[in-house]
């Protein structure tokens, strides 16, 4: 039966299969919102118990089958429902996810839900964490240094720029049971993915981060070397701040190299009528332009974020006559600029040599 619906989904133009994949995700989020609010409503009951679990949460992942995640954020998510009914609604037309409300959930009064959960509408979970960041600021603290590892490997160190005194975050303390709602949560024991805590970058409060990471015994004595050296700069010896120059100086050096700039530019080479490759000044302005971020607009108007393996895109075709001028260029993530290269020319591209001539190919015309 699978591959029958396969067989005729691969039939569907685009617009229809857009269609019905909106369709049924909207019919699933209102399933989902009615599942919650079904396990909100057993939580109040014992029914668990007499099925001889010890939770709702066992009686969800024995009997019900849903996996630990599922279990735990649709209990989580029914118990904040419980409190503040209009969740409901913001789950069934996907204004706000379920990581949204599990996160926003603890700072939730009668005074500022609606806010709150308005101000959520369709943000992700990294958004959502630095809301969380503002409503409830965490301090800064102090630089720390570490050994890690086995005395066999002694030359690595866990190096932490901030850290919150507050576990928080998704990870599991106990492995086992949901406890009742008026006590903290028990995380179950798997974790499909990172925890706020364990992640690189986490926000602690507005436009405030921690950073944590593992360098080398070598990297160490770098960022000692460099805290000397500033003396004079940075008397503190602040290391987040020696870490800003350090970032500065890389991106500035980077930019030299890879796209040519200098405080002085001099004067540009004479460049081929109809060359390819735009020139070293084409390219830092189109870089500043652009901010370093792929310029692909889609259809409802939304701009594609992607800053990673960015590349320089012809506007029009270099094939179709397109000039490499600032004009002319653009910023695009690989992935669309392929993309825009297919819509151009299909599955095969042209070479560019085979499109030079009188008699050049229909794709090229």
């Amino acid at each position: 039966m699978q591959n029958d619906i396969l067989a005729s989904l691969h039939q569907l133009p685009d617009a229809a299969l857009v269609a019905q994949v909106k369709q049924l995700i909207g019919r699933e989020r209102g399933v989902t919102a009615e599942i919650v609010a079904h396990l909100a409503e057993l939580d109040t009951r014992d029914v668990h118990l007499r099925h001889g679990r010890s939770s709702l949460y066992v009686y969800c992942r024995d009997v019900l089958g849903l996996s630990e995640w599922e279990a735990y954020n649709r209990i989580e998510v029914g118990r904040a429902a419980r409190r503040f009914p209009v969740i409901l609604d913001l789950l069934g037309n996907g204004a706000v996810s379920f990581t949204a409300v599990r996160l926003l959930a603890p700072h939730l009064t009668a005074d500022n839900h609606r806010e709150i959960l308005e101000a959520a509408r369709g943000k992700t979970k990294s958004e959502v964490e630095k809301m969380v960041a503002g409503l409830s600021p965490r301090p800064d603290v102090g630089f720390s240094v570490r050994r890690i590892g086995e005395a066999k490997s002694p030359t690595h160190v866990t190096v932490t720029v901030a850290e919150s005194t507050d576990p928080g975050g998704d990870a599991p303390s106990v492995a086992g049971d949901l406890p009742p709602a008026e006590t903290p949560p028990v995380f179950p024991a798997v974790q499909p993915a990172p925890s706020p805590a364990n992640r690189p970058v986490t926000p602690l409060s507005p436009d405030r981060y921690k950073l944590q990471l593992t360098i080398s015994g070598e990297t160490v004595e770098k960022l000692r070397l460099a805290q000397d050296m500033l003396g004079h700069a940075i008397p503190s010896g602040d290391e987040a701040a020696v870490l800003d120059r350090a970032l500065s100086a890389l991106l500035a050096e980077l930019a030299r190299r890879k796209f040519a700039e200098t405080s002085k530019p001099g004067r540009s080479r004479q460049r081929t009528p109809g060359a390819r490759t735009p020139s070293a000044a084409v390219k830092r302005t189109v870089w500043v332009r652009d901010l370093g971020r792929c310029a692909f607009i889609a259809t409802g108007g939304r701009r594609c974020n992607e800053r990673r393996f960015v590349e320089f895109h012809h506007v029009d075709p270099h094939a179709l006559g397109g000039e490499a001028s600032v004009d002319g260029i653009q910023l695009r993530w690989r992935r669309h600029n392929d993309y825009e290269g297919r819509l151009y020319f299909g599955s095969r591209r042209p070479d560019a040599r085979t499109c030079s001539g009188t008699s050049s190919p229909p794709a090229c015309r």
